[in-house]
């Protein structure tokens, strides 16, 4: 039998809230009890009047008494099919005295919340510091208010949720959601709450896109002129801007890798990038690409790539820089992220095997590049049905 803390055996059974059943005892100055039919079942008057059931077992060689629930939100036939479980339990050694130990000992979420980040912030990139540090403070502190973290279950963590849904967008919201489920493992590791107990397993995340958006061959050589236009303005804020843009494209990086590259990380035709969403990892770049950096004036004691010479900083944010150049390319829907989207297609629709598109983008795990599968199968359909023709007029 698992281990179930013993509020949840209670809670569990009280979904329901059944016919009250009273109990006519003597009047007296102390605590009574009279027990009922059920083995070790009974009910406790206090001298307020106040009563409640009760179950009575021996529990690590100790007489153990637990309260289930005043006689006022139960019948006794519920009591008795709660006592069953708590018996039960006893029986394999689970001593609800541990329960309450952790329970005395469980922080509150906005205390746990800072010990969560202290104990495990260094371990993080800095990349993600700083996404973790914006999160905790627009959508985790304040949330889950007077709660500590033992008693955080499935219900409140779904109002938590459909609350975020309406604060942020769906990709936002499992991220954060991410974060707390990250919390409340380690809520479990640290003794806090109980094994298995994570309410955020039971939440259904967003939806996300099957298959992001990608440019056709006719959108690639409208965005060509429009970054051919601004490159030819030699020295100027467009030109940079563009050659990171058409380096986006031409290597399928994230905008963030681009936009803090140095001019150390360029080694021959590679990238060293020190720092991605997967950790350190190498780029290839092909010769548009060497060419495109070779182009590029290296100002002395300036250690960026690209750099805003206007404002004497490196460009750190591409995307706002985007909008300007997809209005004029005519791209209204299309984000900067979908550039990289693109690289991964057109390698997949040039039948490029899923693991080498994983390895150009990056990725840690087949599953995030086999989005792009359908595009390879598609292209080999096209070529089989093209041999298939081809064959049928030899034969004819």
């Amino acid at each position: 039998m698992s281990r179930i803390p013993l509020r949840a055996i209670i809670a569990e059974e009280l979904a329901d809230i059944g016919q009250h059943v009273r109990y006519k005892l003597p009047t007296c100055k102390a605590r009574s009890t009279v027990w009922l039919g059920e083995r070790g079942l009974g009910v406790r008057r206090y001298a307020s009047g106040r009563e409640v059931y009760i179950v009575q077992t021996r529990m690590g060689g100790r007489c153990r008494t637990i309260t289930i629930a005043p006689t006022s939100v139960v019948t006794e036939h519920r009591a008795a099919t709660i006592a069953r479980r708590v018996m039960a339990h006893a029986e394999v050694g689970h001593d609800p005295a541990d329960d309450r130990l952790r329970i005395r000992s469980a922080p509150m979420f906005r205390d746990f919340l800072d010990e969560y980040w202290q104990r495990t912030m260094p371990r993080w990139k800095k990349s993600s510091r700083q996404m973790h540090a914006s999160y905790r403070r627009l959508y985790l502190e304040g949330s889950f208010p007077g709660i500590s973290i033992d008693e955080i279950d499935e219900e409140h963590v779904a109002r938590w949720f459909a609350a975020l849904n309406s604060n942020t967008g769906p990709g936002a919201a499992n991220r954060v959601l991410a974060i707390l489920n990250a919390m409340l493992n380690k809520g479990e590791e640290w003794g806090y709450r109980s094994d298995g107990s994570n309410p955020c397993r039971s939440v259904r995340r967003n939806k996300s896109r099957k298959i992001e958006r990608f440019l056709s061959s006719a959108e690639l050589r409208r965005l060509g002129e429009v970054l051919e236009d601004d490159q030819s303005v030699e020295g100027s804020l467009r030109s940079t801007v563009a050659a990171a843009v058409t380096l986006l494209l031409l290597t399928g990086c994230r905008a963030s890798e681009v936009a803090g590259l140095q001019w150390q990380d360029l080694r021959g035709y590679r990238l060293k990038l020190r720092d991605s969403k997967t950790g350190p990892r190498t780029v290839w770049l092909g010769d548009d690409a060497r060419a495109v950096l070779d182009a590029l004036s290296r100002p002395r004691n300036i250690p960026w790539v690209f750099w805003n010479a206007e404002r004497r900083a490196p460009l750190v944010k591409l995307s706002n820089y985007w909008p300007s150049i997809r209005d004029r390319a005519g791209l209204s829907d299309v984000r900067l992220h979908d550039l990289r989207h693109t690289f991964a297609s057109h390698a997949a629709m040039s039948n490029e095997t899923l693991s080498m598109i994983g390895r150009l983008l990056g990725h840690r795990s087949l599953s995030a590049t086999s989005r792009y599968a359908h595009l390879g199968d598609e292209h080999v359909s096209e070529a089989a049905q093209q041999i298939g023709a081809a064959m049928e007029r030899l034969l004819l």
